[in-house]
């Protein structure tokens, strides 16, 4: 989400000119909607189909009315298509889309022109020829999902599925605080929020990576998730409503709090896998050893 930019003059800023990296949150973890121009002007099409068939007889009325809907519905599919890709880009490790939506996406597009260019031009060959052409330009211009799963090799499936449970139950907590701030409407608020999203979103890649921190981080991604979205409710009751910088000041407080402990808990983990990658690899010496095979050390 665009983030208007905070600097000395801006209303909630502060009189320094120079800025920290931890004091200018604003762009940290700055997330751009994948929806853009390109797709949402495909709504535009459903709404003149229907329009035009207004006077067209029943016949071309319905046939109308039926193309519009498809196109609207292909219109909404490929909304979710590029926002399920573009989760799928972000993460090292991820499965496939479970529904192809991008590709239904262009069948509704192809099936939807196909029955606009029946209304006009009853017949078989041109629908087809133009709803083909539909559906060929939306795969060129959108693309097709991801047809394998990412990073995948060698992690037990199920504790995979175990991770994305308590994964799509966390990011839920996070875009609850999110749309609970803006309600409080302190753009300084939300910015924080925003830096701690961030934050909890590298602990989370962290147990993506190694099902095995599930255990450990389970608590952060579950229990500390949803008291802060609690927090965050209450905040943005008690604010809207008073403007208690107290309030303001104890929230902003707990988000600090909470920034630093998602900190220290994902470098622990890491520490940790490096840890152990060091005990693998050591033991995997010990036994080419063992075996006679002499190992030359790296200069």
């Amino acid at each position: 989400m665009a983030q208007r930019y905070g600097g000395k003059y801006s209303p909630d800023g502060s009189s320094k000119d120079v800025k920290t990296q931890d004091e200018r949150p604003l762009y940290h973890g700055a997330r751009v909607d994948p929806v853009g121009a390109r797709s949402n002007v495909l709504f535009v099409p459903p709404i003149v189909l229907a329009a035009t068939s207004l006077t067209s007889g029943a016949a071309g009325l319905a046939v109308g009315l039926v193309g519009a809907g498809v196109l609207l519905l292909g219109a909404w599919l490929l909304r979710d298509g590029l926002r399920a890709q573009a989760a799928y880009d972000e993460r090292r490790i991820a499965r496939r889309p479970a529904i192809p939506r991008k590709f239904f996406a262009a069948v509704c597009a192809g099936v939807g022109v196909g029955l606009a260019a029946f209304k006009t031009d009853p017949g078989l060959v041109a629908p087809v020829l133009y709803g083909l052409s539909a559906f060929a330009l939306h795969i060129g211009a959108f693309g097709l999902d991801p047809l394998k799963h990412k990073g995948m090799e060698g992690i037990d499936t199920f504790q995979q599925d175990r991770v994305a449970k308590v994964v799509d139950e966390a990011e839920t907590y996070l875009t609850a605080m999110e749309d609970a701030v803006r309600r409080a409407g302190d753009r300084q608020v939300e910015a924080r929020v925003q830096r701690f999203h961030a934050k909890a979103k590298d602990l989370i890649r962290t147990v993506e990576e190694d099902p095995r921190d599930l255990t450990a981080a389970r608590k952060y991604l579950g229990v500390y998730l949803m008291g802060a979205r609690d927090a965050a409710v209450k905040f943005a009751d008690i604010y809207s409503r008073t403007q208690d910088r107290g309030a303001k000041s104890d929230f902003m407080m707990l988000l600090t709090d909470l920034e630093e402990s998602f900190g220290q808990k994902n470098q622990k983990l890491l520490l940790d896998n490096n840890a152990d990658l060091t005990v693998e690899i050591d033991v995997l010496r010990d036994r080419l050893q063992r075996e006679g095979v002499r190992l030359t050390e790296p200069e």
